[in-house]
C-alpha cells in the first residue's frame, strides 16, 4: 500500500462523493459544515461512499466510527489516521 497524502485522501473522498452526487459544485462545500446536509445525501448514498472509500484505500471504518465522517474535515483527518496506520 503506497502512503496518502492528505490531498490524495481529500480527492479520493471528494471524486467518491461526486459519483454519488454529481449535480454538486464541490468548490463551494464547507470543509467544517456537515457533509451529508451539503451534499444532500441520505443514510443509504451516505454508507455507498463509506464502501467506495473502503474499496479506493484499503481500511475499515467500522459503523461505530460513522460520526468522525460528518465533515470533509473530519472525514480527511479520519481516512489520513487510518491509512497512515495502515502503512
Amino acid at each position: 500500500m503506497t502512503a496518502r497524502t492528505r490531498e490524495d485522501i481529500r480527492a479520493i473522498v471528494i471524486d467518491t462523493l461526486a459519483a454519488i452526487a454529481p449535480e454538486v459544485d464541490f468548490a463551494t462545500i464547507a470543509a467544517d459544515k456537515p457533509l451529508r446536509e451539503q451534499v444532500d445525501i441520505d443514510s443509504f448514498d451516505f454508507l455507498n461512499a463509506i464502501i467506495r472509500l473502503h474499496e479506493k484505500l484499503g481500511v475499515e471504518i467500522p459503523e461505530a466510527d460513522y460520526g468522525q465522517l460528518a465533515t470533509l474535515d473530519g472525514t480527511v483527518d479520519y481516512l489520513a489516521k487510518k491509512c497512515s496506520s495502515a502503512v
